[in-house]
């Protein structure tokens, strides 16, 4: 199975076998254009033939609310769904039809971020903006990093000894993109990032959400343009933004320990908002049976789970977390007897395409 992961700034390939090692990869720190087939070919050359792609797009819009294999009717409606999230579905786009056209005959399958949000309870999904624009232009949440999701609730429950459907869990995706989710017995009930990937926590050179309020202002007062600051919100913003030398938390945990000021602002306000996020999951549940990490700040960066852990003790959570070299179970790094145990789950958004793409393969 090829595995194709296509993002605003990179591009990973992996094909997959049938126990799900990982035969051949590809993994490229530039955003996939007209380079895409040669990147396809070259793994090709060194890869089993596969027989299937799954494509992670990150958006499916109001029309894609399942993961799907692709012909031209739905290739069709994610040109549509592209400008929902620019950043991230025509780099995805650009390697699904290098992959159609390279391999004829064999299957593609879209599997979107979105998916695991498409129910959400109205309370959850509706904005507070007049019936035109929810009815007329499809205004909604919809959330994100849902393949991320289902795969780190499956784990957490593995190492909690629980069934997914018998869980309340918080999972905080924290990396370039960072976003919070509530999952009340195995299902999204809420979720920080919304109609687009821009929404909820401050991210690496994403904003997060302002005030809407703000930005008006600033076209208003100030003649900014709405390219102008959509461009600043998505590139200039976030930690890179506020630190004004690095969008990684790792270079501002070293710069905050050799004395810059911006460095450790970054890392409070970057933190705060974490908890933030977190704290409004959990007031969609019932109770708070774990806190689960993952992403690669979520997974690399004791420092930003134990900071976010050690001032939410409103929510039963402590600090003194344990590193996963020095916990005795690796993925569970809460102290034993820890009210709320704290769970750090490797990233496997490229599984879990390959986990949905074999099942639409069964189901065809």
């Amino acid at each position: 199975m090829l595995v194709a992961d296509a993002g605003s700034s990179s591009l990973r390939l992996a094909v997959f076998g049938d126990d799900g090692q990982v035969l051949a990869e590809h993994h490229s720190s530039s955003a996939p254009g007209d380079d895409a087939p040669g990147a396809l070919r070259k793994l090709l050359d060194e890869a089993p033939a596969p027989v299937a792609v799954g494509h992670r797009i990150v958006h499916g819009g109001p029309r894609l609310r399942s993961h799907t294999l692709v012909g031209d009717d739905v290739r069709a409606l994610l040109r549509d769904a592209a400008d929902l999230a620019p950043l991230h579905v025509p780099p995805a786009l650009a390697v699904l039809d290098a992959a159609r056209e390279l391999l004829p005959g064999v299957p593609q399958a879209a599997c979107f971020d979105t998916v695991f949000h498409a129910d959400l309870p109205a309370a959850a999904r509706e904005y507070a903006v007049p019936a035109a624009w929810r009815a007329e232009y499809g205004l909604r949440r919809y959330g994100f990093h849902g393949l991320s999701y289902a795969w780190a609730l499956d784990r957490a429950a593995e190492l909690l000894g629980r069934g997914p459907e018998r869980l309340q869990v918080v999972i905080a995706h924290l990396g370039g993109g960072c976003s919070a989710c509530a999952v009340r017995d195995g299902r999204s009930v809420d979720t920080t990032m919304g109609f687009t990937p821009l929404e909820g926590l401050v991210m690496s050179h994403r904003s997060g959400s302002v005030d809407p309020g703000a930005l008006t202002w600033l076209q208003t007062r100030h003649g900014l343009s709405a390219d102008d600051i959509e461009n600043a919100l998505n590139h200039d913003s976030g930690l890179l933004g506020l630190s004004g030398t690095s969008d990684d938390t790792r270079d501002l945990v070293r710069s905050r320990a050799a004395g810059s000021e911006r460095a450790a602002l970054a890392l409070d306000v970057f933190t705060h908002h974490c908890r933030r996020g977190i704290a409004a999951m959990a007031a969609s549940l019932n109770r708070l049976d774990a806190l689960v990490f993952t992403g690669e700040i979520g997974e690399d960066q004791p420092e930003v789970r134990e900071e976010v852990c050690a001032r939410l003790t409103a929510l039963g959570l402590t600090g003194g977390l344990r590193t996963p070299a020095d916990a005795d179970r690796p993925d569970i790094i809460s102290e034993p007897g820890a009210r709320i145990p704290v769970v750090v789950v490797p990233t496997g958004e490229a599984q879990q395409v390959d986990r949905e793409t074999r099942l639409l393969l069964r189901a065809s």
